[in-house]
């Protein structure tokens, strides 16, 4: 059995972890220490990520200003590495989920993800160097 990082932990949240070529259910924590997911049928196969490895996160808004089901958890770059790790999550209470990271990290660190738009728009403009 996995021990958790936590002392203090919200109550559990069902969510969905988007891992490899596949999902895994499970249920999230979010405690005083970590961000944690725990799979249902092996509790063993956990992802526990402490908050300052988290560099920001990433929340899925619509036009309409309503937060969807998913979020992305960006990694800060570890060694060498020139990219970050990224894992993401769903979950029925993505807003509620949301809030809670932010009392951990911090308002800055919880974003808008960016839309298919300004990923295209971003590949057209001149970058000054």
């Amino acid at each position: 059995m996995i021990q958790s990082l936590n002392t203090k932990t919200s109550s559990p949240f069902q969510a969905i972890a988007y891992v490899g070529l596949g999902s895994v259910y499970g249920k999230l924590l979010i405690g005083d220490k970590a961000f944690e997911f725990f799979n249902d049928a092996n509790i063993a196969d956990a992802i526990q990520i402490p908050w300052d490895t988290i560099h920001h996160v990433e929340g899925v808004v619509t036009r309409q200003h309503k937060i969807r089901r998913q979020f992305v958890i960006v990694l800060k770059k570890q060694g060498n590495s020139k990219r970050q790790n990224n894992l993401r999550f769903s979950s029925k209470d993505a807003g509620k989920v949301l809030k809670l990271i932010r009392e951990h990290i911090g308002n800055d660190k919880v974003i808008k993800a960016p839309t298919l738009v300004s990923k295209i728009k971003k590949l057209f403009t001149k970058r000054k160097s």
